[in-house]
């Protein structure tokens, strides 16, 4: 693995304070479809790419109408095929679901189409409900998947890095592209997750981190304090670095901005309550007839999304970087249309103003 910073941090000239970098869900509108969402991951990952975001990152989502990136690895190579210098990754590949092997050929395969630029992020919940998790698995008890995880993590390790030992029963197997073909880089591993359990396990693993603070925000303060008290060096990470996910949208206006960010925190409502579908319409949002409980839920919900003009945006950031201390902040714009999202990183690139011309 690279001993470098270089896969980690950020050190771009004309940066914001705080890299930004951007987590695409694919979110899939009512009216829209599948194709005209990855259509705008492609113009995102350009426009991230061009204003000077430090990377780009896909979530592994399943089951869930209102999202189309149940295939993170599948999208990363075609955002490749788009993109020249941003760091492209997964937020995060859900590691029980998948067999170590199929990971590690799956990220071989894009660091060879990318060298040098590919984040493996690695979580260990499902990303979608208990059935799917079962089909996905092809196992009743979904806890198995979860408690193996350390397990998991160092064999898909030892198959990126080919070099599990003499005797060992995988010691003639080797993940291509990969090492055994003379292929040097490998992609940077980060751990993922929304509790302590990732945070102390990156942290005694000297890995980078990625906090879910965008839909578990109680938690984030705690798990980055643990990860940096259980940090210890290694050869991927000389001093912790962490990143925490955050809700953001921008628009021209405050009170359209209120407008657009309900309807994510309808489709969270709906999602949580067992009724997903695709990402509603801003009137369809306004119209709704929230009951108390459904009210409480969207305030608090809300309260965690940072939105407003884009100046207002940026103070709100910087304040949660400043009360963090996060490395990184990954922005996910969750909104009803691609253009919505992609003017809301525009406004916050030109906020910080970040470059125009491409060059980072």
């Amino acid at each position: 693995m690279e001993t470098a910073p270089h896969p980690v941090r950020a050190t771009a000239k004309g940066s914001a304070p705080t890299p930004l970098s951007v987590l695409d869900l694919a979110t899939v509108g009512v009216g829209s479809t599948p194709t005209a969402s990855l259509r705008t991951s492609v113009e995102i990952a350009k426009l991230a790419e061009s204003r000077g975001f430090h990377r780009y990152w896909v979530a592994e989502h399943h089951s869930m109408p209102g999202v189309a990136s149940s295939s993170p690895a599948v999208i990363l190579a075609h955002l490749a095929a788009h993109t020249d210098r941003i760091r492209l990754g997964s937020g995060g590949v859900m590691l029980p679901n998948h067999a170590p092997l199929v990971i590690a050929e799956q990220f071989g395969t894009l660091e060879a189409m990318a060298p040098g630029r590919v984040d493996l992020g690695l979580g260990r919940a499902p990303g979608t409900d208990g059935a799917t998790a079962a089909a996905l698995r092809r196992t009743e008890n979904l806890h198995e998947g979860a408690d193996e995880f350390p397990r998991q993590l160092a064999e898909l390790t030892r198959f990126l890095t080919d070099d599990f030992p003499d005797g060992h029963p995988y010691s003639r197997i080797h993940a291509v592209p990969g090492p055994v073909q003379g292929h040097s880089n490998t992609p940077q591993i980060w751990l993922l997750g929304s509790s302590g359990f990732s945070a102390r396990l990156a942290g005694t693993l000297g890995l980078p981190f990625a906090f879910a603070h965008h839909f578990s925000a109680q938690n984030t303060i705690p798990a980055l304090d643990l990860y940096r008290e259980s940090f210890r060096p290694s050869e991927a990470l000389d001093a912790p670095y962490a990143v925490i996910g955050v809700s953001a949208l921008a628009t021209e206006d405050e009170n359209e901005a209120r407008r657009q960010v309900l309807t994510g925190a309808l489709n969270m409502l709906r999602l949580r309550t067992g009724r997903p579908g695709l990402i509603p319409t801003p009137d369809e949002a306004a119209a709704y007839q929230f009951g108390p409980v459904e009210r409480e839920f969207v305030d608090s919900w809300l309260g965690n999304v940072i939105h407003g003009t884009p100046d207002a945006v940026r103070t709100g950031l910087d304040d949660l970087a400043k009360r963090t201390g996060a490395d990184e902040l990954m922005l996910t714009a969750n909104a009803h249309t691609g253009a919505v999202r992609v003017r809301s990183y525009e406004l916050i690139a030109d906020a910080y103003g970040l470059p125009t011309s491409g060059t980072n």
